[in-house]
């Protein structure tokens, strides 16, 4: 199952599964590597090599033509012939674009690049042992390819050689110290063999060059203390940052826990261990903003940073706070989306009215507030009365006959 799980993570890198995979739904919240669901798919080039060069058009189309019309003029040009591999591989032709780069490398046969190029169209292909034999020439001509390594490493472990595998990363990472996705998958491999130790701090070390997967895994980490000492302040903090990225299973945890921390029917135990984690991460935000220091547990940096004009900042700050359940947080975002910011945030933000959206469907009775104003006086929305009836359910009866009759005297003005 593990090794099943890794090749779909691999996979993802071209963004394709193997025939017949289907990825795992709702990942439970375990420990790296007990059930990692599948990477998001990742841009159509993450493997292409990034030295070659780059033509002037996003749109793919314009792309290929620009490329067939290079090498039309110049087709004993290599250079010519990878840039229309690439521009193939980019639209999915990965026969034709296999075809460019053997074509290349037999104009250029001691290009490493060439066929870096080509095993990546070959792992896209999983035709493993071609994709192994051109990456190892690749390595022969220039064995200073940090790509050439990594590429590798996913190959062998498909091969069924995880050994090799872990050496390929290694020499990745010595060629090139900075590459968190080669740190990513080492750890990985570190993890399947129970080098516990060493696989959490090459996997925060990946969570920290950006890796929203390892950022999602180190959570799972702290939370069931695996490699690390247990510590779910420090899961929501990375599980945080993964949703950050876009990472939707941190996300799904995120939501999780907070009606853990919001439902009455939790026990109180489970309730509290819940609301602790939420206010260990908003304390732990302060830190990235040293000059500041919290008067209480009330105190929010995002309303500090907004109150000295942090633009850049102190809305994204206030958000984070606004989905880890801080009141005060919750407060400044319903005015800010109401009225805006100078120049700098027009009325009706969408960021903000999902952060409403979302923890009011959790439960947060702050969030069920507001929404419950927005949707019944149609406030950057047309009115909706019957979804503001709807978010006024558990709140206390003098609360909601106070918005209820808002709303009914807005509507005989």
């Amino acid at each position: 199952m593990l090794r099943h799980l890794f090749v779909l993570a691999v996979f993802s890198l071209c963004g394709i599964l193997p025939s017949g995979a289907q990825a795992p739904e709702d990942p439970a919240p375990r420990a790296p590597l007990e059930s990692p669901p599948p990477p998001p798919e990742a841009l159509g080039d993450e493997y292409s090599p990034t030295h070659l060069p780059l033509l002037e058009h996003a749109d793919p189309a314009m792309t290929l033509g620009e490329a067939r019309g290079a090498v039309r003029l110049a087709p004993d040009h290599a250079v010519n012939r990878l840039t229309l591999a690439r521009a193939l591989y980019r639209i999915g032709d990965l026969d034709a674009a296999m075809e460019e780069c053997r074509v290349a490398i037999k104009l250029q046969p001691d290009d490493a690049t060439a066929h870096v190029q080509l095993g990546t169209i070959l792992i896209a292909k999983q035709d493993w042992r071609a994709a192994a034999s051109v990456l190892h020439e690749a390595v022969r001509l220039d064995p200073s390819l940090a790509e050439a390594h990594y590429s590798l490493g996913s190959v062998h472990y498909s091969l069924g050689h995880p050994q090799a595998a872990v050496q390929s990363y290694r020499q990745a990472l010595t060629l090139q110290p900075y590459f968190p996705d080669a740190r990513y998958r080492l750890a990985l491999l570190l993890k399947l063999s129970k080098q516990e130790s060493e696989a959490a701090q090459l996997m925060e070390e990946a969570a920290l060059g950006g890796v929203p997967q390892a950022q999602f895994f180190l959570g799972n980490a702290y939370k069931s203390g695996q490699g690390v000492e247990k510590n779910l302040g420090k899961a929501v903090f990375w599980w945080a940052k993964a949703s950050e990225y876009g990472y939707q299973p941190a996300a799904d945890l995120l939501a999780k826990l907070r009606r853990q921390a919001l439902s009455p029917e939790q026990p109180d135990r489970k309730r509290r261990e819940a609301q602790d984690a939420f206010l260990a991460y908003r304390r732990q935000l302060w830190v990235e903003f040293h000059e500041y220091s919290p008067t209480d547990d009330g105190d929010t940096v995002g309303t500090r940073l907004l109150k000295d004009h942090r633009t850049d900042v102190a809305v994204p700050t206030l958000l984070k706070e606004g989905y880890s359940l801080s009141e005060v947080a919750q407060v400044e975002l319903e005015r800010l989306y109401e009225t805006g910011w100078n120049s700098v945030l027009p009325p009706h933000d969408k960021k903000i009215l999902t952060c409403f959206e979302l923890t009011a469907a959790d439960g947060f009775v702050p969030a069920k507030r507001t929404l419950a104003r927005i949707y019944g006086k149609g406030i950057g929305l047309p009115p909706d009365l019957a979804k503001a009836k709807t978010m006024l359910k558990g709140l206390p009866k003098h609360e909601a006959n106070a918005l209820l009759a808002e709303f009914g005297a807005r509507e005989q003005r």
